[in-house]
């Protein structure tokens, strides 16, 4: 590619909303456009590394005996109400109408799909396992879309879909994706590491998400630098062990609290600290309201709450509170409502005395409460999110709780979706059984946003081989020198013979403009054609990983050259 032929609008500054590395850098390397909150256009050198990511996907599903296909992005609502995710999905999903007044939706992901496709062709254990797998536009309605395409509401998906009809034929597809998957992030050039997870509205029984830290990232995980441990704070659990307490139990009392609503107001008007306090809320589960209990100064993690309560959960309404208990959400508690409604407590509040919480009447608390006594839980749960520093789980040493960006998501969804619609096969035996299902999906522009972000620096992008738009740039400085042109010409079509993707920059501008947007766009290499160095007989070349510059007779350059891309393509194998 020519760069006095190409579009590539490159920025100096770049709009202030712009405040993650790779949103920035997208902009600024004229990648994308914005058209709105949300969706991009992606510009032609934003496209080569799009689809230099999508052939690398590619690569490794086919490895493991993948099939693509290309599954409908418009789909009528009928297919998801089957599974109940019409409305589980809530806003998010996009719903329209045809000419016809069909209602239809935008398709946020494709369990559906898949099942409606194999209820009507595969009927036989003899036709599994299968993987099926596609590059699709998905939507979603985010309701904060931001960071650029780090969460977009429009953006292309590899998903793919295991079909099979045993948990271990499960199993052994779920082990085919994690491999490939490791090898997809390795050759990204990506330092990821691989979290337990909850499957959220996808259900199933076993999830990972596979992560890479960055500020950048909206995902929080907890990591054991020791051991290696991780999980994503919504399943992370710690080895946190409290004391049993030699302190004497007060008196069970009931003190007056006006507007003191939350642990850290009424802590500070009772000179207590938060520990010694319960937090009660109250959710709506699928089976209706129930209470739940976790020390003052702990949060609760909703995905677990979310495995314990049913899809549907949700913060009770404050009139659903009032009518259920009588009191305002700010002074509620369990004493009293035994019975009444169930009550689920997190295991840290196991024995604790001389705790405080809502009296379940309005301006009021009640202090002397002691766990197991004054009243009992029905059950005990993990239901509190993990902090920064309690023990790993496994190795006792201080947990790290880190941002990241979450690169792809794996799930064993079991039958949720093959039974809900009707997509069986025969078993060995003749009995008529629904297929076991995974499901596996990478967002693409987000794994590209992700290499951004961990691969680059003040001046621009750094990319790896394999993601890189192009491998090389050959800068001719005084594009109307004859010499300089004839050699330009004549490197760049030796450099693509020898199997790069290369570009020419022959723009009459000046040196300084050229070397900035090779930089920035972040080409791995730079062979710089000059007058005075070609009168030398010598080459200059650059790396753009560490920017180390070699003025070498040509063909010694050229030589340097074809180890240093060796070097590079072996720091992205998956055998390195």
């Amino acid at each position: 590619m020519r760069l006095s032929k190409a579009f590539i609008p490159t920025l100096k500054e770049v709009p202030s909303d712009a405040v993650v590395t790779s949103h920035r850098l997208m902009l600024r390397a004229g990648m994308v456009r914005p058209l709105m909150a949300g969706v991009y256009s992606y510009l032609p050198f934003g496209q080569r590394a799009s689809l230099k990511a999508q052939n690398l996907i590619r690569e490794e599903m086919d490895a493991i005996g993948a099939q693509e296909f290309f599954l409908p992005a418009i789909n009528p609502v009928e297919v998801w109400e089957e599974t109940g995710r019409a409305t589980d999905f809530g806003p998010e999903m996009f719903h329209l109408k045809d000419r016809k007044d069909r209602e239809l939706v935008l398709a946020p992901t494709h369990e559906e799909i898949i099942c409606s496709v194999a209820r009507g062709e595969v009927r036989s254990y003899k036709q599994l396992p299968q993987i099926w797998y596609q590059f699709q536009t998905k939507f979603r309605d985010e309701p904060r879309p931001r960071s650029g395409e780090l969460r977009t509401r429009q953006f292309i998906m590899k998903d793919a879909y295991s079909l099979d009809v045993s948990q271990e034929g499960l199993d052994a597809s779920y082990a085919k994706h994690d491999g490939a998957y490791r090898r997809i992030f390795q050759r990204a050039g990506l330092n990821y590491f691989v979290v337990g997870a909850s499957s959220g509205l996808m259900g199933g029984t076993g999830s990972e998400e596979f992560m890479v830290e960055s500020d950048a990232g909206e995902d929080t995980c907890a990591v054991c630098h020791a051991c290696g441990y991780a999980a994503n704070v919504e399943v992370a659990t710690s080895n946190l062990v409290e004391e049993a307490s030699t302190e004497e139990k007060q008196p069970f009392a009931k003190v007056l609290t006006p507007e003191k609503r939350t642990v850290e107001e009424v802590a500070e008007y009772l000179g207590r600290g938060t520990d010694k306090f319960i937090k009660s809320l109250v959710f709506m589960g699928d089976n209706g309201l129930a209470m739940i209990l976790v020390q003052g100064d702990d949060e609760v993690n909703e995905s677990k709450l979310q495995q314990l309560m049913g899809a549907s959960m949700r913060p009770a309404h404050p009139e659903e509170v009032k009518e259920a208990i009588g009191a305002e959400i700010g002074f509620l508690g369990p004493v009293g409502l035994e019975g009444k409604l169930p009550i689920y407590a997190d295991n840290r509040l196991k024995g604790k005395v001389n705790m405080v919480t809502g009296a379940n009447e309005d301006q009021y608390h009640v202090l002397g409460v002691q766990v197991d006594d004054t009243f009992k839980p029905d059950s005990y749960h993990d239901l509190r999110v993990v902090a920064e520093g309690e023990p790993c789980p496994d190795c006792g040493k201080p947990l790290s709780v880190v941002r990241a960006i979450e690169l792809g998501h794996i799930f064993k969804l079991g039958t949720k979706y093959s039974a809900a619609m009707g997509a069986t096969v025969l078993d060995p035996n003749g009995k008529d059984v629904p297929i076991i299902m995974g499901s596996y999906g990478i967002g693409v522009g987000r794994l590209v946003a992700a290499v951004l972000e961990t691969n680059a620096d003040e001046n621009g992008a750094v990319w790896p081989m394999t993601i890189a738009p192009f491998h090389a740039v050959v800068v001719g400085i005084n594009a109307k020198s004859d010499e300089v042109t004839a050699e330009s010409e004549r490197l760049y079509s030796l450099l693509k013979e020898k199997g790069l993707d290369v570009a020419l920059d022959d723009r009459d501008v000046r040196a300084g403009f050229k070397f900035k947007d090779a930089d920035l766009l972040g080409f791995p290499f730079q062979v710089v054609v000059s007058d005075r160095n070609l009168a030398e007989g010598e080459l200059e070349i650059k790396r753009r990983r560490d920017g180390e510059k070699l003025l070498l007779p040509t063909d010694e350059a050229l030589a340097q050259l074809d180890e240093w891309v060796a070097e590079e393509w072996q720091r992205v194998s998956p055998e390195a």
